[in-house]
């Protein structure tokens, strides 16, 4: 055989070991989340857009084969959520799952995951614990982070002279995650934890908890929760008069919280944020899109599955497999510039540090259309407020 014959007889076997390497002819990917219940507006069917709208992006197929989106309701529940991750796994031959809001869903089909060599990929799975000793190889902690959040938020309060706080917290993993990361801000800033008050999951009634935050004049209440929670805890703290004398600062909001309150009652608050639709023209146009088909604005968290969808398929292509560890040992050589992520590097740990935003809302009179809420304050650079990589997590050791 001839040179030139071997050389084109070796391409197209290369080819084919690329093509033979994606399991079962498929990309599968699967949007785990909550469908039905407190956090379905901030996630739910907004997520499986943003999932379906990164493989239109790269024309539905990945080394020649077709990518598909499954998805299903985990109702905020760890054993839900195992449970139809290994049908996923082992019957539905799905290759990478996102979203999960609740860490305790994340960390749950995380070990799944690891055990059946795919990749988990949360964008709404915030909890640090993610990234400690429960850190796995094969997960990647996309959008951000509680300490991330907390870092922004807490830091400009602090520097404004808002010393004295108090936590209005979501009694289990992620509330608990979010106080704790945002008492470390504030401690090492100069500030000071005057109390704390943890609230049932999902709650519905905050008069008692906001009431004893009153009484300690802290200067600022600081919502360690999230979706309806805080929804329902600003409202609440308006109707009592609260924000007229002290700050209520969500340490975790998204925009259709923002939405669901209204300017009114939520203007002048801050927050840090991983992705406002309205930052940048790329963000303009992603957006867009996403609104033809949902008729809303994308939340973070919706955006943050756009993201994590395209750079895995980006990986996959690259990789030329899309077996697990290959697909994430490409992951960490890439930086993530996309619509939603700038300046993106995956850690060992499963941390994808990133820009972030510090936002502020806008009263009414500020803003000149719908879903117009913020105004950027600042850009914070991933390495300043992601926290330091955990010496509890086994892999980085």
């Amino acid at each position: 055989m001839k040179f030139k014959e071997f050389a084109a007889a070796v391409t197209a076997c290369l080819a084919c070991t690329a093509h033979a390497q994606v399991s079962d002819d498929t990309v599968k990917i699967g949007v785990l989340n909550d469908l039905s219940g407190v956090y379905s507006d901030l996630s739910g069917q907004g997520s499986v857009i943003a999932a379906r709208l990164a493989v239109e992006e790269v024309g539905g197929k990945v080394l020649g084969k077709p990518v598909e989106v499954i998805f299903a309701d985990h109702q905020n529940k760890p054993d839900v959520a195992a449970n139809l991750a290994r049908s996923w796994f082992d019957q539905g031959k799905v290759d990478m799952v996102t979203d999960f809001p609740t860490a305790s869903t994340a960390l749950a089909v995380m070990e799944i995951a690891r055990q059946k060599n795919r990749i988990t990929m949360p964008s709404s799975g915030l909890a640090t614990a993610i990234l400690g000793e429960k850190c796995s190889p094969l997960n990647a902690q996309w959008t951000a982070n509680t300490y991330a959040l907390a870092a922004g938020t807490a830091r400009a309060l602090v520097k404004e002279g808002k010393k004295t706080w108090y936590f209005i917290t979501a009694d289990y993993t992620f509330g608990q995650s979010l106080e704790r990361d945002a008492t470390q801000v504030i401690n090492a800033d100069g500030g000071k934890v005057l109390g704390m008050s943890r609230h049932p999951f999902p709650g519905n009634d905050f008069s008692s908890f906001l009431l004893k935050a009153q009484a300690s004049k802290a200067d600022v209440i600081a919502l360690a929760n999230a979706g309806n929670d805080t929804v329902n805890a600003i409202k609440q703290a308006n109707e009592y008069g609260i924000t007229r004398k002290q700050i209520v600062a969500p340490l975790l909001t998204y925009i259709s919280d923002i939405h669901s309150i209204g300017l009114e009652k939520a203007q002048n608050m801050y927050l840090t944020e991983a992705f406002y639709w309205d930052y940048d023209e790329p963000s303009r146009v992603w957006s867009r899109k996403f609104f033809e088909k949902a008729k809303r604005m994308p939340t973070a968290a919706q955006a943050g599955v756009y993201s994590a969808t395209l750079s895995y398929l980006k990986a996959v292509q690259a990789a030329g497999t899309d077996e697990a560890k290959a697909v994430m040992a490409q992951l960490r050589k890439m930086t993530i510039n996309d619509a939603v992520i700038r300046n993106g590097k995956l850690r060992e740990d499963g941390a994808l540090v990133h820009d972030m935003l510090l936002l502020q809302v806008k009263r009414p009179a500020e803003s000149k259309a719908a879903w117009d809420y913020y105004k950027v304050k600042a850009v914070l650079k991933g390495p300043d407020v992601f926290p330091p990589v955990n010496p509890a997590c086994p892999i980085t050791k």
